[in-house]
């Protein structure tokens, strides 16, 4: 397993959180511009992101090999809803949603795909993009519903349903179930406006991070959700993977990605609906910082138990 390749990923992503930490200090970033970052990745780039990640060939062969990673995967999204609705209900509202949209969305659509190709090749990667679809039904479906407030269930659902990255999702799966192929010039504009998602993203959470600051990051909630986010999920999937005796290759792809820290689009929501996105920044940061350490043992265990 090459972990050489997961170790440039994760400083990466401390580089471009230093470097949106930097310009909001010196305020080259200011507090209007953070809102429209906010709003240009909510509306533009995260749905060209999407768009393009349901991009992937598809063949029977391809639906037969990848069943057992979509099962998995939305027993997962399940198993994670249930564990946010219940883990965290004596928690004030403002933290409560935050760590609820942490539980089911992990930053598996970042660093998902170049993690699965590095520990097992193109066939890891073809496992990942299917792995993802569930996580990313999820996070713009009940993920967002976390975030919205309204008066009557009506409202919150038409808000969902309209909701940029919703969209998205409504092309993408049908764009992968027909494999129709949009115009090059389209498609070459969605890819790189899509592109764009890991650095834009990762500066808004250093600039976000410059304001919240690092004294309560780690604290008896972020630590609790830290071992759900990082230890207490893997866990479950990889003990449900023995059970069942899933394929070693699926088993081990599914374990990891089940073990990428929150996603950072729970800092991205927290700002763009009015949350606390301080505390959402801190959970983001401290499972990432946690995760440099974890996911090389997890990739270790993998080795024992799925040899």
């Amino acid at each position: 397993m090459e972990l050489q390749g997961l170790l440039n990923l994760q400083l990466m992503m401390f580089i471009l959180m230093g470097t949106g930490f930097f310009l909001r200090k010196r305020e080259i970033i200011t507090k209007a511009g953070k809102q429209v970052l906010t709003d240009l990745i909510i509306d533009v780039i995260l749905p060209c992101n999407i768009i393009t990640a349901f991009s992937i060939p598809m063949s029977r062969e391809i639906l037969m090999s990848g069943m057992q990673v979509l099962v998995i995967s939305l027993v997962l999204q399940l198993f994670c809803t249930m564990i946010s609705g219940t883990c965290y209900n004596r928690l004030p509202k403002a933290k409560r949603m935050i760590l609820q949209y942490g539980t089911v969305c992990s930053n598996a659509g970042f660093l998902g795909n170049p993690v699965a190709e590095g520990l097992y090749g193109s066939l890891g990667l073809l496992y990942a993009s299917i792995y993802l679809i569930p996580q990313r039904i999820v996070m713009w479906s009940a993920g967002v519903s976390y975030f919205t407030e309204s008066p009557d269930r009506k409202t919150v659902i038409k808000k969902v349903v309209t909701h940029p990255c919703i969209v998205a999702v409504a092309i993408g799966i049908v764009l992968m179930l027909t494999q129709f192929q949009l115009p090059v010039f389209l498609s070459k504009s969605i890819s790189s406006l899509g592109g764009c998602t890991t650095a834009i993203t990762m500066v808004f959470i250093g600039a976000v991070l410059a304001e919240a600051g690092f004294k309560d990051m780690i604290s008896k909630t972020t630590a609790v959700f830290a071992f759900i986010r990082l230890i207490a999920i893997p866990l479950a999937v990889m003990l449900g993977c023995m059970l069942f005796h899933v394929e070693s290759t699926a088993a081990g792809l599914s374990v990891v990605l089940a073990a990428m820290p929150a996603g950072s689009t729970t800092a991205i929501l927290a700002s763009k609906y009015h949350g606390d996105e301080a505390f959402a920044t801190q959970c983001v940061v401290l499972t990432t910082v946690l995760s440099m350490a974890l996911l090389p043992v997890w990739c270790l265990v993998l080795n024992i138990v799925f040899p």
